[in-house]
């Protein structure tokens, strides 16, 4: 059992998304059809980005603490099920449910999964069986191999909140899919994919593309999370005929592979002339987009990508909240620990300006919620 010490506040931005052992994590991955984040880090990130990074994070998780109040309620205990304590995605996002939890009376022990789901099943068994636990926060790897043990812990008077991927086999809803959850705070992974698609629209006929020959980064081909991001944008880039998927790579959620995977399009299919994928993967193509101008499109609105916007170097990327994920997740767990209430699901990109669409134009709009 992977239990984190309380009150950590695991921001290591630098550690890597690739680990010991990660070759057959990724097996692993590809063959449960994990749903993962937009999550990993890179220290190839520029030190504006990161000097973003570290003041919105501070915003972010300041926001957190000050938007809770001291509760009056019973001390409880949380278990918060993360997937990957060590990436910079996931880091706010702790460290914000975390400043809710020092201020509402309530203990937070965390369980790293570090991108393992049969390690996260296990943790979650754990957490269930020890009976030390009043509620429990999950953030799946995968969608659906929790769902017995979640039921489970409900059947056992333990409130579950559920964060960041989704829990069930409905790809396209914020909706809570288990009966008893407490509270769900969820993007919706085709809605994200859409935004990411007509923003590829939009840059290729904005920088007068025709034909707009598109790389396509996944993170991982396989994962869930990745099949329902390319049923939205295969739906949004049909409104163009002109935008064709010439090529497709994998980045893995890293600058570095993400870097490689260009190289290897390029190589193929020198006509590419937009790369699209995960702010990570676009940091990657950024570094390889030296010799020819290719439009740069992420998704992810972290601090690199934002910055990217700025200097003009990527046209857009479509933001994600991971801190708000965090303390909105904290808040319904401990209010449903402390006086049993209910709270309804909440999309949180749903009230972002612009739909949470990121151009140059509008980017003094956005505040940048993890490093990328």
């Amino acid at each position: 059992m992977n239990e984190g010490e309380e009150g950590e506040p695991h921001m290591r931005r630098t550690a890597r998304f690739i680990s010991r052992g990660w070759v057959a994590t990724v097996a692993a991955l590809a063959a449960t059809a994990l749903t993962l984040g937009a999550c990993g880090s890179s220290s190839s990130s520029s030190s504006a980005a990161s000097s973003a990074a570290s003041s919105s994070t501070a915003a972010s998780t300041a926001a957190a603490t000050s938007s809770t109040t001291s509760s009056s309620g019973k001390h409880v205990t949380i278990a918060y099920l993360s997937f990957a304590v060590a990436n910079t995605y996931d880091a706010p996002m702790l460290s914000a449910a975390k400043s809710v939890a020092n201020a509402d009376n309530a203990t937070v022990k965390v369980f790293d999964a570090n991108n393992n789901p049969a390690t996260q099943y296990s943790q979650l068994q754990d957490a269930i069986t020890s009976g030390n636990y009043q509620g429990i926060i999950t953030q799946p790897i995968t969608s659906t191999n929790l769902i017995p043990l979640v039921q489970q812990a409900i059947s056992k008077g333990i409130k579950v909140v559920n964060i960041d991927q989704i829990l069930g086999p409905k790809l396209d809803t914020f909706q809570k899919q288990v009966q008893g959850l407490s509270g769900n705070v969820t993007f919706v992974p085709t809605e994200l994919g859409n935004k990411f698609g007509a923003l590829v629209v939009q840059a290729c006929k904005a920088s007068n593309l025709n034909p707009c020959n598109v790389g396509y980064l996944y993170d991982i081909k396989a994962s869930a999370l990745d099949v329902a991001l390319r049923s939205g944008f295969d739906q949004a880039i049909k409104a163009d005929p002109s935008v064709k998927i010439v090529a497709e790579g994998q980045d893995f959620f890293t600058p570095a592979m993400g870097l490689k995977a260009v190289q290897d399009m390029l190589q193929a299919n020198p006509d590419i002339n937009l790369i699209a994928g995960s702010d990570q993967g676009i940091e990657g193509a950024q570094q390889a987009n030296t010799t020819k101008k290719i439009v740069l499109v992420g998704y992810g609105g972290s601090a690199a990508g934002i910055s990217g916007v700025k200097s003009g170097k990527w046209f857009g990327t479509v933001q994600q909240t991971p801190a708000t994920e965090g303390k909105l997740g904290m808040q319904q767990v401990i209010a449903a620990a402390q006086n049993g209430t209910n709270a309804a699901a909440v999309d949180p990109l749903a009230s972002l300006p612009n739909g949470g669409t990121i151009l140059k134009s509008n980017v003094s709009q956005f505040t940048p919620e993890w490093p990328g």
